[in-house]
């Protein structure tokens, strides 16, 4: 299975030094989500993370950073909808909704399907879903190796999300809650429990 992380909203120390390792630990895809920054914040960030990992990285804000930095692709969501009008290449979207995703699944490289479970980090966004339906869409095929899970991921319940068919994981608060910004002074409890979960899904 897949395993994307949700980068945090803000800026941190190290953040490039963190996100590397990661990579380095087996990170298949970043999406660097950054919605209020400057731009000029997330160019410095690419280019403190070595070049080889450029292409495991699909933005979600400043869309022209994809070609600046050879970037993997650009990720569509409410906020941001529509690709640049001359943009040919990868697209990846969020869906709200079973109906959304058999709608765009099949003009994107994959979709990410938002509250399947209980958010961890943000605890106003609750799942969305019943079992049964989630079971009943994998049955049906609208639950593929092309939809992602997002929503409450965590160690516990990756078994679940294989099987109800996902192909793979979008991480955010079971990775960041384990490293205070503010406060810490290494990130070894974030990279050890990253290397159980890139283990849980492999």
């Amino acid at each position: 299975m897949r395993l994307i992380l949700l980068s945090r909203p803000d800026f941190f120390v190290e953040e490039d030094q963190v996100l590397t390792t990661l990579f380095e630990e087996g990170l298949d895809i970043l999406h660097l989500r950054k919605p209020k920054s400057e731009p000029i914040f997330c160019e410095r960030l690419l280019t403190l993370i070595p070049e080889e990992f450029h292409r495991r990285i699909v933005v979600q804000d400043h869309f022209y950073l994809k070609e600046e930095f050879s970037l993997l692709g650009i990720h569509l969501s409410h906020h941001n909808p529509a690709p640049p009008d001359d943009y040919r290449d990868i697209v990846s979207r969020t869906c709200y909704t079973l109906s959304e995703v058999r709608e765009l699944k099949p003009a994107s490289k994959y979709v990410v399907l938002k509250n399947v479970f209980d958010s961890i980090s943000e605890p106003r966004y609750v799942s969305r879903f019943t079992e049964q339906e989630l079971l009943g869409a994998a049955k049906d095929g609208t639950v593929d190796h092309r939809v992602m899970a997002q929503g409450g991921i965590s160690l516990e319940n990756i078994e679940r999300v294989r099987e109800l068919g996902f192909g793979g994981v979008v991480i955010r608060g079971d990775i960041w809650k384990r490293f205070n910004i503010h406060y810490g002074c290494d990130y070894k409890d974030l990279i050890a429990h990253f290397r159980k979960l890139r283990h849980a899904l492999d």
